[in-house]
């Protein structure tokens, strides 16, 4: 099949490759097509084992105890795995958990792997179960050591034997070195073809059984972004857990970065994928509001995404993902500016205020200050987080051209609201209809922070005044 292989089982204590441990390895060394070399050993994990996984494996902790420890086997693994591809059946798994086992010991060898799974649903596209149980009935494989790990390598190494009497040995040498050639660490489960993504900007989605997507990201390059989540799983958990769940790979491109962030939030807000902590967070965001009174108490209201108005922005400081960002931010400008946290609305009760009485507020809340006077320092002292107000006399265009010059998406937005992305006159017509109809388009801090980046980063196109496209047939986009 391959010059040399090793076909390898791990037993462990769980799923995470990054917390559980091995319990027991078994492996089988090929090399031009001959056994020459077989190995098992139990290896104590240093922790005790589930119960679930006893039952599973028949792997007590009695067995494991003196066992070696991973450690003390190396002397014996690494010259069977030195120029061998590693072989294995959902050969991530095995694979994840031989990395941080390695990694822990000091060693990070270049390992090149091939999962059985995916050369099981190229050798017999015609059947839907490739797992190891499947196999072994479709070709009435037995093994009375199932779930140990040398009784799933001898099952690897019948089912092997019985490809190549059906197929043909220059069959499956072909197969499985396509696969190596193609990323072979990709989860076995995923039904998408991850060679056919599009290497351009965009959006992607990762889908598991249920209907809400477990992941939603974005990149300038969505086959590498994709990819790039398999090169890492077998070190973080999180990524662990999202390649297992993962069955297949939505994309939706747009012309440039720019778009691609837009439709990010919008449709991390819209669908609440389940890995997106961060982002489903992000519309809890929210901003201070300054009181035109100075006397007014409290000075400061703190308001949240859902409640602003693109009229009462210029009034704004700050955007926080959280109230208990913004009252910590708060608090320390207090503290380093003088103000009174009593006015600010920090601190409630009457007469002079805890800061005062420690010589860190400047007396607004005992007459040694003015109203007036301490509402123009907290002005002062926020000036650098208040949000700007829109600076044109309408809705605008922004557009972006893809690389290759194929797709050209323009961006509509309005007090800092994104409106939508359009491609021709008749959807800017309607766009900006729904607008004058009084349409809901809310005002989103996400969108008003990328919109903001997006202009003062340098060489960036500013953005054109629209009118609406009847009135403009030379093309959309145009100053009005």
């Amino acid at each position: 099949m391959l010059p040399s292989y090793l076909l390898l089982d791990l037993e462990t204590t769980g799923g995470d490759p990054v917390r559980d441990r091995i319990t027991e390895i078994a492996a089988i060394r090929f090399d031009g097509g001959r056994e020459t070399a077989r190995w098992q050993s139990l290896v104590d994990p240093g922790r005790p084992i589930p119960p679930f996984i006893q039952r599973l494996t028949g792997i007590s902790d009695a067995m494991v105890a003196g066992a070696p420890a991973f450690e003390q086997l190396l002397d014996t693994l690494l010259p069977l795995l030195e120029g061998a591809v590693l072989v294995a059946h959902n050969v991530r798994f095995d694979h994840g958990f031989l990395k941080n086992a390695l990694a822990r010991a000091g060693v990070e060898p270049r390992l090149r792997t091939l999962c059985t799974v995916r050369l099981s649903r190229r050798l017999e596209p015609q059947h839907s179960g490739h797992g190891l149980d499947a196999i072994m009935r479709r070709h009435g494989l037995v093994n009375p050591a199932r779930h140990r790990a040398l009784g799933d390598v001898l099952v690897l190494r019948d089912w092997l034997e019985r490809m190549r009497e059906l197929h043909g040995e220059a069959a499956l040498a072909a197969h499985a070195q396509a696969l190596l050639q193609a990323a072979a660490s990709l989860p076995p489960q995923l039904r998408t073809d991850v060679s056919t993504l599009p290497e351009g900007p965009g959006v992607y989605l990762f889908h598991g059984e249920g209907e809400i997507p477990l992941y939603i990201g974005k990149s300038v390059n969505l086959r590498r972004r994709v990819l790039s989540h398999f090169q890492a799983d077998h070190r973080d958990a999180r990524e662990t857990r999202l390649s297992q769940e993962l069955r297949r790979v939505e994309v939706r491109e747009t012309a440039g970065e720019l778009g691609a962030l837009l439709l990010e939030a919008r449709l991390v807000k819209q669908l609440q994928p389940l890995f997106n902590r961060k982002l489903r967070r992000d519309n809890q965001l929210c901003s201070w509001r300054l009181a035109a009174d100075p006397a007014q108490r409290p000075l400061l209201t703190l308001v949240r995404g859902e409640e602003l108005d693109p009229e009462v922005v210029p009034s704004l400081y700050g955007t926080y993902r959280s109230r208990r960002q913004a009252l910590q931010s708060l608090r320390d400008l207090a503290d380093a500016q003088g103000l009174c946290q009593r006015l600010l609305g920090l601190e409630s009760g009457t007469g002079r205020c805890f800061a005062h009485q420690l010589g860190r507020c400047r007396g607004a809340c005992c007459g040694e200050e003015s109203p007036q006077r301490h509402a123009l320092r907290v002005q002062a002292a926020l000036a650098s987080e208040r949000l700007r107000a829109w600076p044109w006399s309408g809705p605008v265009g922004l557009r972006e051209v893809s690389d290759d010059g194929q797709r050209s998406d323009l961006h509509v937005f309005d007090q800092w609201r994104h409106l939508g992305t359009v491609h021709d006159e008749a959807e800017l017509e309607d766009l900006l209809r729904e607008r004058r109809a009084g349409a809901g388009f809310g005002f989103d801090l996400d969108t008003y922070r990328l919109l903001l980046a997006h202009l003062a980063r340098p060489g960036r196109a500013q953005p054109l005044p629209l009118r609406a496209a009847r009135a403009d047939p030379a093309g959309i986009g145009e100053p009005a």
